[in-house]
């Protein structure tokens, strides 16, 4: 168990560092390349933020492991929302006054349901997988377009600006892009490894693996970045990195297990979990609707979205440890 356990810790050390030079990396090329930062934040940070999961997905699905990749996804989203915007928000108060922010709130929730529709026949396809990367392609463009006609004052446009790295050079940034790469491929693998084992060594579903421990794990980068955004006051990137973290998530994440592994889901997913994540979606969504006295996404609302997480979270280990 001990090794098992190093080995979780070791890959998820692995996958927070190698996700922060690969960020940085790729960034700073884009930025080479004059894209502009709202750009690069809307897409390419945004998935890259996510390559954890994505990699931890493609590994455990290239095992046959599935059920990790599917927890790993979902409990991410859950985590990201309660754990991660519910912690920020009780500290300092998000700030809702980005229109970029406004217009991806909707799509999150369409993606959600999207996702949910396929697993409705209680069984992920190659066939809902290759539905769910073409979705991914339509979402990088749309936000590419969103980018570029968002308004010159958006609050989201300087957080980016004053976020991503500007003074790299081309062959550091591919330099940092590699490794970063290379220590997020290792880390997933060690990560998977240690998992499963651990999964074994308990007796539990490698579903509450992925929803619990992986889940939690690999969202420590979001964490990071939006309780350092708060702190900043750069809201837009606080709130708008979890946002498009989730996106990413259900449409590559799963998109990727299906595609790998086709496989019906535990019945505790159809049942449970796959609803809590959409009624966290929903709770978001009604909480950064723009009402027209709604500026913030204010310390309640938090410490609510926290105390939600916590329950789920402590339902699932006495169930099932």
């Amino acid at each position: 168990m001990l090794i098992s356990l190093l080995e979780v810790v070791g890959g998820l050390i692995l996958l927070i560092w190698g996700a922060d030079r690969f960020v940085h990396g790729a960034a700073a090329a884009a930025r080479n390349f004059g894209v502009s930062p709202l750009l690069i934040g809307l897409t390419i940070v945004a998935f890259a933020t996510s390559a954890p999961e994505i990699l931890v997905s493609a590994v455990a699905a290239g095992r046959g492991e599935g059920e990790l990749a599917i927890g790993n996804a979902i409990g991410s989203n859950i985590c990201n929302i309660g754990l991660v915007l519910g912690f920020v928000a009780v500290i300092r108060p998000i700030e809702l006054k980005s229109a970029t922010l406004r217009r991806e709130m909707p799509a999150l929730l369409a993606v959600t349901l999207l996702t949910i529709s396929l697993f409705l026949d209680s069984y992920l396809s190659r066939v809902d997988g290759l539905v769910l990367l073409t979705g991914l392609v339509i979402v990088i463009i749309w936000l590419a377009k969103l980018g570029m006609a968002s308004a010159a004052n958006d609050p989201m446009k300087g957080d980016f600006e004053a976020e991503i790295p500007e003074d790299v050079n081309m062959k550091m940034a591919v330099f940092w892009f590699v490794v970063g790469l290379g220590a997020l491929l290792f880390g997933a693998e060690l990560l998977v490894d240690g998992a499963i084992r651990v999964a074994i060594m308990l007796g539990v579903s490698q579903v509450v693996i992925g929803i619990t421990l992986v889940a939690l794990g690999t969202s420590l980068p979001e964490l990071a970045v939006s309780v350092v955004s708060a702190l900043k006051k750069e809201y837009g990137l606080a709130i708008g990195n979890i946002v498009g973290s989730n996106i990413f998530n259900l449409l590559a994440v799963i998109g990727v297990a299906a595609a790998i592994d086709p496989h019906a889901p535990p019945p505790s997913v159809l049942s449970l979990h796959i609803f809590v994540m959409v009624a966290f979606t929903l709770v978001l969504y009604a909480m950064t609707y723009d009402y027209e006295d709604k500026t913030e996404l204010s310390r309640v609302e938090g410490g609510a979205l926290f105390s939600f997480y916590l329950g789920y979270f402590g339902y699932v280990l006495v169930q099932n440890v």
